[in-house]
């Protein structure tokens, strides 16, 4: 009993200190003042805005690549308010279609809603990137999880943004999306 004690302890103190590390190094350790400095400042309204073409990879929990997709996206603003439309297609021939609802506050803050989110993205703007937090539930076909999702935008240059995201299950990353995204001009 004392040695399943042992190792049930030993567990849970690896247990935190991953926790710990992950909060402070790392892409979880991220914030958006982290970037304040950086320019080109990113505008959501103006990069996000228009004709963007997007091309990227998921990688599954083993870190090898799952999925590869392109998507065509086009962002339409009226004040501080928008909407990014955005049609997926992925390397299996599956195709996705889904819509971002919007709104950029004074202070750089971001709210998001889409229909296969759950509840409300929260996010900030800040210097050249964006961080955006929300829960997503996949489609039946992709399993149906519930996951939280963390993405980030870099803006490379006036066109072009490249996009991260790591998604998690009981904070387990489960999932990475790499996609570079560039606005295609008229």
């Amino acid at each position: 009993m004392t040695a399943l004690l042992s190792v049930a302890t030993t567990l849970l103190l690896l247990a935190a200190i991953y926790r710990v590390v992950q909060r402070h190094i790392g892409f979880q350790a991220q914030r958006p003042r982290d970037y304040a400095q950086l320019s080109p400042p990113m505008d959501i309204r103006k990069h996000l805005s228009g004709p963007i073409r997007c091309e990227g990879v998921i990688y599954g929990p083993t870190g090898r690549v799952s999925s590869r997709f392109t998507a065509d996206m086009l962002g339409h603003w009226d004040g501080n308010r928008g909407v990014l439309a955005e049609d997926f297609t992925y390397d299996s021939g599956t195709r996705q279609s889904r819509e971002w609802r919007l709104s950029l506050g004074n202070d750089g803050r971001i709210l998001a809603e889409a229909d296969d989110l759950v509840g409300q993205g929260q996010g900030q703007q800040e210097g050249a990137a964006v961080r955006l937090s929300y829960t997503i539930r996949l489609p039946e076909s992709a399993g149906g999880h519930v996951l939280q999702v963390t993405d980030w935008m870099y803006l490379v240059d006036e066109r072009t943004i490249i996009n991260r995201s790591q998604f998690r299950k009981f904070g387990i990353k489960v999932a990475e999306l790499v996609a570079t995204m560039r606005r295609v001009e008229a």
